[in-house]
């Protein structure tokens, strides 16, 4: 935990943690306490954008993406016109088979169009996570984690 300090002009800082899971598992401390989380924010401080690099982007990848999603959407499609259609059979097979087409057609194009050889995964990441309490409850969220904090050294 850091000094507290005055967070605008509506919260204070009770406490200030690296990570998320420590800042959430502070205030699963406070509710289960009973302290009322209503007043209570998390906020992510110093944020930046990473990107996890999954893999190689080729021109078959794209295909294989873009004919299950195409395939995927025209079952879809076609289970909507099955059950309003007679045709249900044939209602279901075209959708496939048009969605599989379209979505070979748009995994070539985005492919072309991207100009990547890679996919990723993007991210907003903090530095840190403040925990922020409205100031005629954070004596009592203090009290209530320092006891917290102290009964679980004792066990």
């Amino acid at each position: 935990m850091s000094v507290p300090r005055t967070a605008g002009p509506h919260k204070v800082v009770l406490a200030t943690y690296s990570g998320y899971d420590a800042a959430q598992h502070a205030v699963d401390v406070l509710a289960r306490h009973d302290f009322p989380i209503a007043h209570v924010t998390i906020v992510g401080c110093d944020l930046r954008w990473e990107e996890k690099v999954l893999g190689r982007w080729g021109l078959g990848r794209a295909l294989v993406t873009g004919a299950g999603t195409g395939g995927w959407i025209g079952l879809l499609i076609g289970l909507i016109f099955a059950i309003f259609s007679p045709w249900a059979g044939w209602a279901i097979g075209s959708s496939i088979v048009l969605g599989l087409i379209f979505g070979l057609v748009w995994g070539a194009i985005s492919h072309v169009v991207q100009h990547r050889a890679f996919t990723s995964m993007p991210a907003v990441v903090a530095d840190h996570y403040d925990i922020l309490v409205d100031p005629e409850f954070a004596d009592e969220a203090r009290r209530v984690l320092t006891d917290a904090r102290e009964a679980a050294a004792l066990r």
